[in-house]
């Protein structure tokens, strides 16, 4: 599991998916969650814009990632 840490109170899912280098792109990432590619605390996540917090789990890509 791959920490990612983040300096602000929270960050939208799309965001974390380019900021972690899973997507390229705001509209990849969209497709990418829509098409049901991404879980978040073990649950798959269809919204965009859900906001991700220090300790949240996301899978995507074949990674798992913890948010901190």
């Amino acid at each position: 599991m791959k920490e990612v840490k983040i300096s602000t109170e929270y960050i939208k899912l799309d965001q974390f998916l380019k900021w972690v280098g899973v997507c390229d792109t705001g509209v990849d990432a969209k497709h990418f969650i829509l098409d049901g590619n991404v879980k978040v605390n073990g649950e798959l996540e269809l919204r965009r814009g859900r906001k991700l917090y220090p300790e949240d789990k996301v899978e995507a890509g074949g990674t798992q990632f913890l948010v901190k």
